[in-house]
């Protein structure tokens, strides 16, 4: 049986991605991880984020698991959702935030004439980018096993990320312009999207990574 943590260090929704994973890997081991030995021990993990970047980076970092998370990211299975996959990066223009670092790049607010009203009167994009949405998938990976090109998945930011080594996209979406909403490097995939509120193909992502061997 795998042991798979999902790390609850308070900014996500933890409960969500425990029962989607539930669901997909019954007679997996799944904990809610609030204590760094929990991760150490853990042979997959799932590292989830909702609200503001800098207030999750704080709240990672008081929690006590900022550097466990840190080295299971060095050498184990790891799966970042929404928030969890913009905490890889350098740093946020979400107040300037830094980042773990683990992907070079930044995470940047959507911008631009698509999200400006018009004088002639035509309807700005909203910011948050909400609901469903298309994912393209720019390479393949085992994770996107089963999941068709162009599959819709579910949405809720306002902030996205923006990779220096564009080799480490494995997904994009169109809101506006096209943007990164996955990502992927050695033992390490992350979206920008909620697979535990995706139906059945974001539960086969989650299936996909419970047996994933990178």
């Amino acid at each position: 049986m795998t042991r798979i943590a999902i790390v609850d260090y308070g900014m996500g929704n933890f409960h969500s991605v425990a029962r989607a994973l539930q669901a997909a890997a019954p007679d997996q081991d799944i904990i809610l991880a609030r204590h760094a030995s929990e991760i150490t021990s853990a042979d997959r993990i799932v590292f989830p984020g909702q609200g503001a970047m800098p207030d999750c980076m704080r709240t990672l970092q008081s929690s006590g698991l900022h550097d466990a998370v840190l080295n299971a990211a060095r050498n184990k299975p790891l799966l970042g959702v929404c928030v969890g996959e913009q905490m890889l990066f350098e740093g946020s223009d979400e107040g300037d935030t830094p980042g773990l670092g683990l992907f070079a790049g930044r995470v940047q607010r959507f911008a631009g004439p698509a999200f400006q009203a018009t004088p002639g009167g035509a309807m700005a994009l909203k910011v948050p980018h909400m609901g469903w949405n298309a994912v393209r998938q720019t390479r393949s990976h085992p994770l996107w096993g089963g999941v068709a090109q162009d599959t819709p998945f579910y949405f809720v930011h306002s902030y996205y990320a923006v990779p220096l080594n564009e080799a480490t996209i494995a997904g994009t979406a169109l809101y506006g312009q096209d943007f990164c909403c996955a990502i992927a490097a050695n033992n390490i995939f992350a979206v920008q999207f909620h697979p535990e509120k995706s139906a059945a193909p974001g539960l086969q992502m989650y299936r996909n990574f419970v047996h994933w061997q990178p």
